[in-house]
């Protein structure tokens, strides 16, 4: 999941340049998400359906949570890819890969944000991400609980949908793009778990990178990228990320205008860190998350 022609150079982003990566028509990229869209219909009732019901919860053998709600989602994606476009694999955070080798393959996180949802809160998503020969193509983001959808398409932008997302669910879509601020001391950074940053090793310069922003706040999992997406926010960080956490956001945050990496620079989503920026900032943040406290780089 690496582009190598991309590189990390700051060119690399932008909306002219992600519609380069498509591979395929218009139609048929905006006939995947349209499909996407529907079975998110489906898979927010479920969701939603068992969301403060105390759903039936396992642990996985890495000994982090699966519910009911996790499992039904993905089974019900699988079931409507193979019936949609029975020549597409899957690759799902519960049961693993389907179809390998085939050409174009659809990564699902049936619930982004497990814990969140056990503890009643509502920042949950299905995150749908598709791939055409190893470049992503497509991302969708489905909040039920906050009545928000984020999805995107190469060359065909970056859209929100929902009254939570300031736009109407029942038809209306705003397109969304990143912000201009370009300066650290105006932006706004948000970010997942900070143990999990610390414990990547990769991010010696967080803790400083969090005093120089003019504001920091840990929302975290999906939002965090619709935030950036959006223009309410200009960097999220994040570590300790499988492929299909990151493969729905990254298309979206691109699509808007932004830049995703990981914490080498390298636009690679399966390293286990990203981030996410509004294009501008990316380079400078780079910098700081590898300099150490004494303002020495890794």
């Amino acid at each position: 999941m690496t582009d190598a022609a991309a590189g990390s150079s700051a060119a690399a982003w932008g909306p002219s340049w992600s519609a380069l990566l498509r591979r395929g028509s218009d139609a048929e990229l905006r006939g995947w998400v349209e499909a996407a869209l529907a079975w998110c219909d489906e898979a927010d009732e479920i969701a939603l359906r068992h969301f403060r019901q105390a759903p039936v919860t396992t642990r996985k053998p890495d000994r982090t949570f699966v519910t009911e709600a996790d499992t039904a989602v993905e089974r019900l994606v699988r079931d409507r890819v193979a019936a949609a476009f029975p020549a597409h694999g899957v690759v799902g955070e519960e049961y693993g890969e389907d179809r390998p080798g085939a050409p174009v393959r659809w990564f699902v996180d049936p619930i982004d944000g497990t814990h969140n949802y056990l503890r009643g809160i509502p920042i949950f998503a299905t995150l749908l991400g598709v791939e055409r020969d190893g470049e992503l193509q497509a991302g969708i983001i489905s909040a039920p609980a906050l009545g928000g959808r984020w999805f995107a398409w190469r060359g065909g932008g970056a859209w929100a949908a929902g009254p939570f997302a300031g736009a109407d669910r029942g038809g209306t879509r705003r397109r969304v793009a990143v912000s201009g601020i370009g300066e650290l001391g105006d932006a706004q950074l948000v970010y997942a778990s900070p143990g999990d940053l610390v414990a990547s090793g990769h991010a010696p310069g967080f803790a400083g990178l969090t005093r120089e922003a003019w504001r920091e706040r840990g929302f975290g999992e999906f939002w965090g990228y619709a935030l950036v997406a959006e223009g309410a926010a200009e960097v999220m960080i994040e570590a300790g990320l499988k492929i299909w956490d990151i493969a729905g956001p990254a298309v979206i945050v691109e699509e808007a205008g932004g830049r995703v990496t990981d914490f080498e620079g390298r636009r690679a989503f399966d390293t286990g860190t990203t981030l996410a920026t509004n294009g501008i900032l990316h380079e400078q943040v780079l910098a700081r998350l590898s300099r150490t406290e004494e303002g020495r780089h890794r």
